[in-house]
């Protein structure tokens, strides 16, 4: 949950906020892929309102196990985030203490799921931040060389029955978008799946278009996440000419955590910018103008999206992109899906900031209209509330 860094952390982070503001108890337990020190949360007050438990877990994935696993029925992605001594510490603290709900936040965590059951008579929530599978599904569909693909949709095949078999053991369901809830409810899940969208605390973003550069393109997110770079690799790739000696007189931005360090030689001086992890991402994103969020696989709700428009931004998204978010296309997100339809929308608001200023000021409005913490998070103890009657 720390730092605020990306989608996954903000969305737990906000619902714990959420449900504190509304008087409720609220314990975490959280695994953390990288040692984590103290300068990251120490300063956030939310902790002494909480019961925190973080561990660290190594989840790296050598060649031979990834090899060996080919000809087994494991599912390294999923179990490398099983660790005994989290394990252990989530046995002790479901022993000594009552629980009314234990919420799953994603299918990473899922291998904890027995010990739950063995430990706890809460009602268990499954909160899918994505159809996991599909996402592997269609970044294998996307790759030319033909045993990436064939290891891709191995993989795909395995996280699916893994992710089937899962939804059947839980109490209730919570998912971001009507594509995943109908997904789901295709698979046969028997537990009643609810649709809440991700929430944000709106006084948190504060736009000041006065420290907008107008134009300006960006990008920021995750690049430790597949979709994500697959999506600027193909926009980098159809666009550095045109960004660099073309017709597209904009600078672009890229800012995100793990980007990797071949991505040095895209950059151009005065023209594309790769900036890696910025230290105040919301500051970031006031700079700039113009949103792109090229996502050409993946799934769930995008949290950087609502995000940006919270900040009033002016965003470029393909429809796989903006899945799950009720957008009406040129009112207050542009959505493009082809080189063309994304050249031609960057030309048209490089070339009309009060176009721009117009689609941001209306996707502000969305967002205060369905993504208000407060509003969701009653909707989200409405739910628990209907489980624990059941």
């Amino acid at each position: 949950m720390f730092p605020q860094n990306g989608g996954y952390p903000i969305v737990v982070y906000n619902t714990i906020k959420g449900l504190l503001a509304l008087g409720h108890t609220v314990t975490l337990i959280s695994l953390d892929e990288k040692q984590v020190t103290d300068r990251h949360y120490e300063a956030d007050n939310i902790l002494d309102s909480i019961t925190y438990r973080h561990c660290s877990v190594n989840t790296d994935i050598g060649f031979f196990k990834a090899f060996i696993s080919l000809f087994t029925a494991a599912v390294p992605f999923i179990d490398k985030y099983f660790d005994e001594r989290a394990d252990k510490v989530l046995a002790d603290e479901l022993r000594n203490n009552n629980y009314d709900i234990v919420q799953f936040e994603g299918l990473f965590v899922t291998p904890y799921l027995n010990t739950v059951k063995k430990h706890s008579k809460a009602k268990i929530l499954y909160r899918a931040h994505n159809i996991e599978h599909q996402v592997w599904q269609r970044i294998a569909q996307r790759k030319a060389d033909p045993f990436k693909k064939i290891y891709l949709l191995l993989l795909a095949k395995r996280i699916k029955a893994f992710e089937i078999n899962q939804l059947s053991r839980f109490d209730g369901i919570i998912a971001f978008t009507d594509q995943d809830k109908n997904a789901m409810i295709g698979y046969g899940t028997k537990a009643p799946v609810e649709i809440l969208p991700i929430s944000i605390e709106l006084n948190k973003y504060q736009p000041c278009t006065e420290k907008t550069e107008f134009p300006s393109l960006f990008f920021l997110g995750s690049l430790g996440w597949m979709p994500n770079l697959e999506g600027i690799e193909w926009f980098i790739d159809n666009f550095h000419a045109d960004l660099t000696e073309g017709d597209l007189r904009v600078r672009f931005y890229l800012a995100g955590n793990d980007i990797p360090e071949t991505f040095d030689d895209y950059e151009v001086p005065g023209k594309i910018y790769i900036q890696g992890e910025v230290d105040d991402a919301l500051e970031f994103v006031n700079s700039k103008a113009i949103m792109i969020v090229p996502l050409l696989s993946g799934g769930g709700m995008r949290v950087k999206i609502v995000e940006g428009m919270a900040m009033q931004k002016c965003i470029i998204s393909t429809s796989l992109g903006a899945e799950g978010i009720d957008y009406t296309h040129g009112q207050n997100i542009i959505i493009a899906n082809t080189r063309t339809e994304f050249f031609n929308a960057i030309k048209r608001c490089i070339a009309d900031e009060h176009y721009c200023r117009r689609i941001g000021e209306n996707a502000r409005q969305l967002v205060e209209e369905r993504h208000n913490v407060t509003a969701v998070t009653t909707r989200l103890i409405g739910y628990y509330s209907q489980l624990l009657k059941a």
